[in-house]
């Protein structure tokens, strides 16, 4: 049986993936390639963002009466990376490999930090907490 750690854990690792497959795209000025990878990496992130903030946070928040916590801060984490995200797309817009890889450089670090506190805090948090209801909230997470 899967649990949301191992989950969201995996989806964690795509998404850093494609991130890398596009800052090479972006290496090698293959603009046609690094526009499809930044929209496939645009999409997964914002679909991954969107999850947590409607389904796993909500839920968590629920069964903790946590609302000031660990979800609080993961949801600023998420605005700050939208704001990279824009910068991202901007750039590659404008086909600035110089500003577009800066952006990912900010952006990976700050996904680092991100996913090690939820890897290593919140998700193992929520699979504790929501016990018996983890497995719903992680099938309601995967049909989404």
């Amino acid at each position: 049986m899967t649990t949301i750690t191992e989950y969201m854990t995996g989806i964690h690792r795509r998404c850093d993936e494609i991130l890398a497959e596009l800052e090479v795209a972006v290496n090698d000025d293959d603009w046609d390639k690094a526009t499809r990878l930044t929209a496939n990496f645009l999409q997964a992130m914002e679909h991954h963002l969107t999850v947590e903030e409607t389904i796993l946070f909500p839920a968590f928040e629920q069964k903790t009466g946590m609302v000031g916590g660990p979800t609080m801060i993961m949801r600023e984490e998420h605005k700050q990376m939208r704001d990279l995200f824009l910068q991202l797309q901007w750039a590659l817009d404008g086909k600035s490999g110089g500003e577009f890889l800066d952006t990912t450089e900010t952006l990976l670090v700050l996904m680092q930090q991100h996913n090690m506190k939820e890897e290593g805090i919140l998700y193992p948090m929520s699979d504790e907490h929501l016990g018996p209801d983890a497995q719903q909230v992680l099938a309601r997470m995967q049909k989404a």
